[in-house]
């Protein structure tokens, strides 16, 4: 069986130095850090990547991915990357993550130039007023804007007391009138609008800030996983598919899985950390802690002998590792274990704080747990176990 028919007939569109070329053109920012790791997180975070518009994003992926595979996309920019030399005729494993994050478009403009915006996948709404955020215009350009409310000086004593909603916000990127915002500023309804947030490293702290780690963050461990292993030998044919849209309704992952068919799926996400706000017995997503892996959320029940797998094979090899137990969210797991004829799938997630607003925090030793752990199972995959499944 030729590698096209392997992966549900996928085929490569780019190769070569050419990407790396077109990440330039586009002026992404390149990060320089002495870990690659951390050039990956850094590259992908602060990548501009509204739900649908997630260009950015996969020419940072490109980057970061020359190597390991022949890369193409599908019409909803879905990227995937497929590692060549596995078995003719052997099981399918998925690598999944996403590609966009939070946030926001243009409604309209208002005749004093500002702008109504609708949210695009769910936000805390009382963490958005004052912050920065950046507007495409139509020349594609992102222009700097704050999320702005009326001030308190002219409220009324009841307004003062109830928490402004996002349908009374707007966007001033400092227009006076909507032809100013619309002819000067470039404004029009339909464009994105994202968090204007950059990278951070404390590494006397190992910590990490930026926005979007749900689910950049995801999007490196993947990235990283298939780099650890692009030496080794693997009884497996290995896809890395980076979906589109998850935040708003976990959409292009049901095209992912309907095209490479994958016989188990493994699913890098940035999963919200509970370890500030929750009782510490309760506490089941802890940053320095290692990954998350959830039996149960909204949508899904994990695999639970992949799941048990997966944690047996943490514990043997002293792999920090967590286990939670979901009352609400959910990942593209949920399309994915559907699909086909039912797949099983785990969820590797990185403990991410304060996940849906603009700033996360995230340790960078969470994520090569999680990487590690990644490694470790794809490491022991085989025709009998996955058959076993």
């Amino acid at each position: 069986m030729n590698r096209q028919a392997r992966y549900g007939g996928l085929i490569p569109r780019f190769h070569g130095d050419a990407l790396i070329e077109d990440s330039q053109k586009e002026g992404m920012n390149v990060s320089e850090y002495a870990d690659p790791s951390l050039n990956t997180i850094a590259d992908l975070s602060n990548a501009n990547g509204a739900s649908g518009f997630e260009d950015e994003v996969l020419l940072a992926v490109r980057k970061h991915a020359q190597g390991l595979g022949d890369i193409s996309e599908d019409c909803l920019r879905n990227i995937y990357i497929m590692r060549p030399d596995g078995p003719a005729g052997g099981p399918v494993v998925m690598l999944d993550a996403h590609s966009d994050e939070v946030s926001f478009m243009v409604q309209a403009i208002r005749p004093n130039g500002t702008i109504q915006f609708v949210s695009l996948g769910r936000w805390v709404e009382t963490a958005l007023a004052a912050h920065r955020v950046r507007v495409r215009n139509a020349k594609g350009d992102y222009i700097p804007g704050i999320i702005a409310t009326k001030p308190p000086h002219f409220m009324t004593e009841e307004e003062r007391k109830l928490p402004v909603p996002l349908s009374e916000m707007v966007i001033d990127v400092g227009a006076s009138s909507r032809e100013e915002a619309a002819n000067d500023f470039g404004i029009r309804i339909g464009q994105p609008i994202v968090p204007d947030v950059v990278f951070e490293y404390d590494e006397p702290r190992d910590l990490i800030f930026g926005k979007a780690f749900d689910n950049r963050l995801g999007c490196a461990a993947l990235l990283g996983t298939m780099r650890a292993l692009v030496s080794e030998h693997l009884p497996v044919n290995l896809v890395g598919a980076i979906a589109s849209q998850e935040e708003v309704g976990t959409r292009g992952a049901f095209v992912t899985a309907n095209r490479v068919k994958p016989d188990v799926a493994i699913v890098f996400e940035g999963c919200p950390a509970d370890d500030t706000f929750a009782e510490p017995y309760l506490i089941q997503t802890a940053i320095r802690k290692g990954p998350m892996l959830r039996h149960i959320d909204a949508k899904m029940i994990s695999s639970p002998r992949f799941q048990r797998f997966a944690l047996d094979l943490a514990e043997e090899l002293g792999i920090p590792v967590q286990e939670g137990v979901r009352t609400g969210g959910s990942t593209n797991g949920a399309p994915i274990h559907l699909s086909n004829s039912g797949v099983p799938v785990i969820v590797i997630g990185l403990p991410v704080r304060y996940i849906h607003t603009h700033y996360g925090i995230a340790t960078l030793s969470d994520y090569k747990n999680g990487v590690a752990l990644g490694c470790a199972v794809l490491k022991r995959l085989d025709r009998s176990f996955i058959r076993g499944l």
